[in-house]
């Protein structure tokens, strides 16, 4: 075996390891966890997620139940008035765009799929409001199909683990696929969430109880070890 190949067979088993010793872990501690964020099909899902954006899943469902209620179909969306609409989500932000995003992808929703949303991550990214992140939301959790998200949490927790080098949530996306298993893809990017929001914090990440400490390649991460104490008072359940 060439020089070179020794390096790149001795760099991919290190990172199959950890990838490893990630997925034990996360299995572990957030074991069996569904997204936060409260729906009951495909379309209440979808605009709760448009809803997300630069907003706590928390505020979203203190929102959605009146909304649900009052809008059941894409009909109902389609047909709003768009200055009632902004007033009802307006605790969530960014209210205008988002509502003008809601009405506009339900029109489409309407117009091209009798209402229901689709299944396929081409025709979801092709709807007003509608990005990739929120697309595979969809796909992984209503559909059963294999999908990675990237939001903030899950980009800081995998740079810090040395998963990915890029900023952009596109290539970090093909960079987890290379490294996790197909059939993990869906959960494990959800627990990469929960982790990055529960214990990798942006601000005052846990360091000292986090069970990835060894495996973290953060320059800037605590000096103070893994303890071993049980992360369960941090970890909404």
């Amino acid at each position: 075996m060439s020089p070179f190949l020794a390096v790149l067979y001795e760099a991919s088993h290190l990172t199959m390891k950890k990838v490893k010793i990630l997925l034990e872990y996360l299995e572990k501690q957030f074991k069996r966890r569904s997204i936060e964020i409260h729906y009951s099909n495909p379309l209440e899902l979808l605009v709760a997620t448009i809803l997300s954006a630069q907003c706590t899943d928390q505020r979203v469902n203190q929102v959605t139940p009146t909304l649900f209620k009052k809008y059941p179909a894409a009909q109902d969306y389609a047909k709003a008035d768009l200055h009632t609409l902004e007033q009802e989500i307006r605790p969530t932000g960014f209210y205008r765009a988002k509502a003008r995003n809601i009405i506009r992808c339900c029109q489409q929703l309407a117009e091209k799929y009798h209402g229901q949303v689709p299944e396929t991550l081409a025709e979801l990214v092709a709807l007003p409001g509608v990005w990739r992140k929120t697309a595979n939301v969809i796909l992984g959790n209503c559909y059963g199909r294999p999908a990675i998200v990237v939001d903030t949490h899950v980009k800081r927790v995998s740079q810090r683990l040395g998963l990915t080098r890029s900023e952009d949530p596109d290539v970090i996306e093909q960079d987890l696929a290379m490294i996790l298993p197909q059939e993990r893809w869906t959960e494990a990017s959800h627990q990469l969430l929960l982790h990055g929001r529960y214990v990798c914090k942006a601000k005052r990440p846990l360091c000292s109880q986090c069970g990835l400490y060894n495996i973290c390649t953060w320059k800037d991460k605590s000096k103070i070890r893994f303890d071993g104490k049980n992360l369960s008072s941090h970890i909404k359940r």
